[in-house]
């Protein structure tokens, strides 16, 4: 690294720009610091650095703003956004403007280091991100875990194609919220989005419904009728639950793909399709296709880009905001002041499986509003069969404390007094698996993943080596 290498860090709280310097400079770069983005903006009359790094939440001109003014003025110079405030707009607004890289907060220090460093490379190579300004109303997506931050930044890096999508999450998940924040996120935001989901239409009707009909082309075909393909002409068609399309369906979809253009049911004339698609599904397509139930050639040509929503389970520290989100929400549809959730409810909540995901969460939110005795709700005031879940939720941990029982049993049989202690077989495979699931849990974040068990990040990094994981990094 080049010691002229100038790099700039934009945020008002100083143990922020203290770490990013520290760590900068002892990696070779020159770093200029500023608490606030009129500074960075003032000293820009001044001269330039190779690489900008700002917080969004700032006092005066925020970080947006300020990203938008370099990308007017200094095109070449790439801009690293961070915030603690991860949301969808946060995220699509900061790559729409421009933005080479959105790193949400917390994060690891060598991981900021490592997208500066991309950036000087970028710069280096003469590429420039161009960006496209877009004010849109928030979709109401949250979510702060690693897993729906990748979600918020395919969606920004979307904003600029019009590639097919296809969506992959269990029901519940919040498979349509994404396709509508793709679709308001795109070219294509002022046309129309078109919802049509393939598991609700019945299968002879399937056609129709894509691609209209003619008057007299079957039995109550009284009049002709436009499909979801003419309905959403210029803008976005979503195609929900595809892997439910019937085969005939999905030969003539595959059609329209390639050529263009369809012809309505009973038709001879060829209609223009300028439509996007987005697809979604629960199932595993490639499954399908190896059971020859789904195209493979279909497959290929909707699985351009690929987005995967996790489950609830897998977002646990989102339940928070969420449940706060849908309360606040029922609360205005019923006119009634907001409940609020007391701590160990919402432990509680945390802790459980949502196998109906975020769609069951919100039920229970509007259930809560309606039905909840007072204002501070607690664990006894929740539905019943949550509670009863608690009860299975027991249930289950007892019977891995019931197969860890067994199995110490059956290996103090067999050990003889000279054999080496149990506990130092049994510690480190628990320890392997906590880790593990934590890493999984943090999309590899040490740091996150560290404070999740409850160890510094420096014993988390002598654990992964003593174990021998560091093939999960």
């Amino acid at each position: 690294m080049n010691i002229d290498n100038r790099a700039w860090i934009v945020d008002d709280e100083r143990n922020i720009r203290w770490v990013l310097e520290k760590a900068l400079t002892q990696n070779g770069w020159a770093v200029s610091s500023f608490d606030s983005a009129d500074q960075a903006l003032g000293q820009l009359d001044h001269s330039t650095p190779d690489v900008i790094v700002t917080d969004i939440k700032m006092p005066g001109t925020n970080g947006l703003d300020l990203l938008e003014k370099v990308k007017e003025n200094h095109p070449g110079i790439p801009v690293i956004v961070m915030t603690a405030h991860s949301d969808l707009e946060s995220a699509v607004s900061s790559i729409q403007k421009g933005a080479f890289e959105y790193l949400p907060k917390p994060f690891e220090v060598d991981e900021a280091i490592a997208v500066v460093d991309r950036a000087l490379e970028q710069r280096n190579q003469n590429t420039k991100s161009q960006g496209v300004s877009a004010d849109s109303d928030s979709l109401q997506i949250i979510g702060k875990a690693p897993a729906m931050q990748e979600v918020f930044r395919a969606i920004g890096r979307l904003s600029k194609s019009n590639v097919s999508v296809l969506i992959n999450g269990k029901s519940g998940t919040g498979k349509e919220r994404v396709a509508h924040a793709l679709h308001k996120h795109s070219l294509r935001s002022e046309k129309i989005f078109v919802p049509l989901n393939m598991a609700a239409v019945p299968r002879d009707l399937i056609e129709s419904e894509l691609f209209g009909h003619e008057r007299g082309s079957f039995t109550g075909a009284t009049q002709s009728r436009q499909g979801r393909f003419e309905q959403a002409e210029g803008g976005t068609l979503f195609l929900d639950e595809i892997g439910d399309m019937p085969q005939e369906t999905q030969t003539r979809l595959l059609r329209v793909l390639s050529d263009g253009e369809f012809y309505r049911v009973g038709g001879h004339e060829p209609l223009k399709a300028n439509v996007r698609i987005i697809a979604a599904t629960h199932q595993d397509l490639e499954e399908l296709v190896r059971e020859k139930k789904f195209r493979e050639d279909l497959f290929h040509r909707l699985n351009v880009i690929r987005i995967h929503i996790p489950t609830l389970s897998e977002r646990k520290e989102d339940i928070p905001f969420l449940a706060a989100h849908f309360l606040s929400k029922a609360s205005e549809e019923i006119d009634e002041e907001t409940k609020r959730l007391t701590a160990d409810t919402l432990e509680f909540l945390s802790e459980l499986p949502w196998p109906g995901n975020v769609r069951q969460l919100e039920n229970t939110c509007r259930w809560i509003a309606v039905m909840a005795p007072s204002q501070e709700v607690k664990i006894s005031d929740l539905p019943p069969e949550l509670l009863q879940g608690e009860e299975n939720n027991e249930g289950f941990g007892s019977n891995w404390e019931k197969a860890l029982r067994a199995w110490a049993s059956q290996k103090l049989a067999i050990k003889q007094i000279e054999d080496v202690g149990l506990l130092e077989e049994a510690i480190p495979k628990f320890e392997r698996i906590m880790i593990q699931a934590a890493l999984k849990q943090t999309g590899g974040r040490k740091r996150e993943a560290s404070l999740l068990l409850g160890w510094g990040r420096n014993t988390l990094t002598r654990k992964i080596s003593d174990l021998g994981l560091e093939n999960l990094l």
